[in-house]
């Protein structure tokens, strides 16, 4: 992957208001498209894959359709990919892009890349700001702005994929901003685009979806047939922890995110992956080791644990290293697999629970 250029403050791709972007429309939409225009469905088709697979955006180089459809279309119809406002690139290689949506709201996305493998993990956002306002993420302290668009979506990896090619990363984590399933439909409708043969062609089981908990969602995530998988943002492992650091525990109670999850398992057949955050003195003593173990015990999963990231302005205290080790050592008998992530980019505020825009509104 080639060393990203540097980016400057910039406004996004206008948008006349007299054309249509295209961003975010499915196949079944661009084919409803096409036959509204006099053409037939298969013509929608030959767009999906120009736009999402092939990433050609000039209606004039789709030479397998009609001059005369290629004119109606650029008369009508754009279609205007995500371009970065600002990067800022850690010193271990980790980058953080900045977007600015065309309504001024931010979102970031991380490339994580993996020293040691030719892994590179896109973690990519699913709102403006979050409502949940869990008591450690910085993005909590936003508020929620609005949901993204599935083009808003699928737009963050379509940039990458533009920058450097279609090994731009390799693992989709949508571990960003906001919770994927309290915008399930556009998260979904986004899926379909990013997994298509004809779209971007990423393997599902390359993409994972993280949630704080949304229990309904997750049997509803089940049922879609979607081959991707799902990673729970756990942190605590009895109910008044929980509630302590997760306002939403108080809404969808821990026994029925596990009943949730047990139906998850049962219905997919793909374990789930527990994201554990450890904060120093809260949620990193034997006894919580226990009552992890418990918690899981006779589900397919594993458990990665991360030490805390601080965050300014708000309580909590990352654990030393040696700490988070013991904690793992004592977890892994009990536990069919435990990891230790390493916190990346943290120099960036690009880590886990870390990102947060400094500025709501784009400065003149």
């Amino acid at each position: 992957m080639s060393k990203p250029k540097p980016v400057s403050s910039s406004k996004p791709p206008s948008e006349p208001a007299s054309r249509t972007n295209l961003l975010g429309y499915s196949k079944d939409q661009l084919e409803q498209l096409m036959v509204d225009m006099g053409e037939r469905p298969f013509r929608g088709r030959q767009l999906f894959k120009w736009f999402y697979n092939t990433r050609q955006y000039d209606f004039a180089m789709m030479t397998d359709l009609s001059k005369d459809l290629r004119s109606r279309l650029a008369e009508s119809f754009l279609f205007a990919p995500l371009v970065p406002e600002h990067e800022a690139v850690s010193a271990d290689g980790t980058i953080k892009f900045l977007f600015r949506l065309h309504d001024g709201h931010p979102v970031e996305a991380v490339l994580i890349p993996d020293d040691d493998s030719e892994r590179k993990t896109l973690c990519i956002s699913t709102q403006a700001g979050c409502a949940l306002g869990c008591r450690f993420c910085a993005t909590g302290t936003m508020g929620l702005l609005r949901d993204l668009t599935p083009g808003e979506i699928v737009g963050q990896m379509m940039c990458l994929r533009d920058r450097f090619g279609e090994a731009a990363f390799t693992n989709v984590v949508m571990m960003g901003m906001g919770e994927p399933l309290m915008n399930f439909a556009n998260v979904v409708a986004a899926l379909r685009i990013v997994t298509d043969s004809l779209g971007l062609g990423h393997a599902a089981k390359k993409v994972t979806i993280s949630t704080s908990g949304v229990s309904p969602k997750i049997k509803k995530l089940a049922d879609t047939g979607l081959k991707t998988r799902l990673a729970i943002s756990l942190h605590a492992a009895d109910q008044a922890k929980r509630e302590r650091i997760m306002p939403i525990a108080q809404t969808f109670k821990l026994d029925k995110l596990m009943q949730a999850i047990r139906y998850y398992t049962d219905t997919t057949g793909f374990r789930v992956t527990f994201e554990y955050i450890l904060f120093e003195g809260f949620n990193d003593t034997m006894e919580d080791v226990k009552a992890l173990a418990r918690l899981i015990q006779g589900i397919p999963c594993k458990i990665n644990l991360l030490a805390y990231n601080p965050i300014e302005g708000l309580d909590f205290r990352r654990p030393s290293d040696d700490k988070v080790d013991w904690f793992a050592r004592q977890l892994y008998p009990r536990a069919p697999a435990v990891t230790v992530r390493k916190s990346r980019g943290q120099d960036i505020d690009a880590a886990c629970g870390q990102l947060a825009a400094k500025h709501a509104i784009r400065r003149a």
